[in-house]
């Protein structure tokens, strides 16, 4: 879907379970939407490491390009947060070049592979809440085996891969506006996982991936009403938490699977006012599954006590009026690509 005849330099890559998509945007610091485009696919291909699916997954990602418009082969590409493993950490303030050896002389003790095997990346957020002496740093770590694969999924096709960044970096970056320092709980619900993201002054503070996806919620309506898989997708997109309706019987259904989700949010609150009591979250964005299961965003509202909005993957970007209702039809599942897109690089 070409808007803008306007190339800019990347584009970004968005490669989930369900669906692959793309946006290209131009400009540095003020972006605007040039295409953007989805591709359903077979989740077998999508979960699978096999030689030949990886090729099928190359040959779709190519087809999604052509079909979008998209007009250049230099790609920022998501990593998914099961495959990421992220922690923030505070160290002692330090030259950069001091800086760089403390991380990786600790970063052993702190990520769950071991470092030969890892990528590991940082960011440095700020000052310590706890220690004056020291910052604060975003740790994230992910395997080598699986980049690896990936980029030579990717270079197979002729595309440049210049970044690999974690989902949850790409969502904060599309949903949050630049400069706002507002506590904010993101909570993206993908088909196998949801991904909760905690962030203060725009930058992610807690990073959480949740085995409990839509799949679940979904599995939950077969197994409790004894139903195919196609109806309890129409029935759960239907009715949702809803408590009047079909009597009740699909919020019975799916509501232990909601429970996880609320008492992991409930955890990562207490986490946050811990660490950061001068910052209380005053909003939860949802997107993903969570922004069109019914009554989802009214039942986390009512329990927390916090305002709950639809975020918009389009947020911080320029596009034509007439493409709104198009694009804003489609929001909730563009977080991550939008915010690869937005890198400025």
């Amino acid at each position: 879907m070409g808007l803008l005849s306007i190339g800019s330099d990347f584009f970004g890559l968005d490669i989930g379970t369900t669906a692959i998509r793309v946006v290209q945007m131009r400009g540095n610091k003020n972006k605007v939407l040039v295409s953007y485009g989805s591709l359903d696919i077979d989740t077998k291909i999508s979960r699978s490491d096999a030689h030949a699916d990886q090729q099928k997954l190359a040959q779709a990602i190519k087809q999604l390009i052509n079909q979008s418009g998209i007009s250049t082969p230099s790609v920022a590409v998501g990593l998914p947060s099961q495959k990421v493993f992220s922690t923030v950490v505070d160290v002692d303030r330090l030259s950069p070049s001091e800086l760089e050896k403390t991380i990786k002389f600790q970063a052993d003790s702190l990520i769950p592979t071991p470092l030969a095997e890892s990528k590991i990346d940082w960011a440095l957020l700020g000052d310590s809440p706890k220690e004056a002496s020291k910052v604060e740093l975003l740790l994230s770590s992910v395997s080598n085996d699986f980049v690896e694969k990936r980029l030579d999924m990717l270079e197979s096709i002729g595309l440049n891969v210049i970044a690999f960044e974690p989902d949850s970096m790409a969502i904060t970056r599309s949903l949050i506006a630049h400069g706002n320092s507002e506590p904010t709980l993101i909570l993206d619900m993908g088909d196998l996982a949801t991904d909760l993201v905690i962030t203060i002054n725009d930058a992610p503070r807690l990073i959480r991936s949740i085995p409990v996806g839509i799949e679940d919620v979904i599995k939950s309506a077969m197994r409790s009403l004894s139903i195919d898989e196609k109806q309890a997708q129409q029935f759960v997109f239907k009715f949702g938490l809803s408590k009047d309706k079909l009597e009740g019987q699909i919020y019975n259904a799916i509501e232990g699977s909601i429970e996880v989700l609320t008492a992991e949010i409930e955890k990562s609150i207490k986490f946050l006012n811990t660490r950061y009591p001068e910052n209380k979250i005053t909003r939860i964005l949802v997107t993903g599954g969570a922004s069109t299961l019914p009554e989802l965003p009214l039942t986390l509202a009512n329990k927390f006590g916090i305002s709950v909005e639809i975020g918009s993957a389009w947020h911080n970007v320029s596009f034509p009026p007439n493409k709104q209702n198009e694009l804003l039809a489609v929001s909730n599942k563009f977080a991550v690509a939008a915010g690869l897109a937005e890198r400025i690089e």
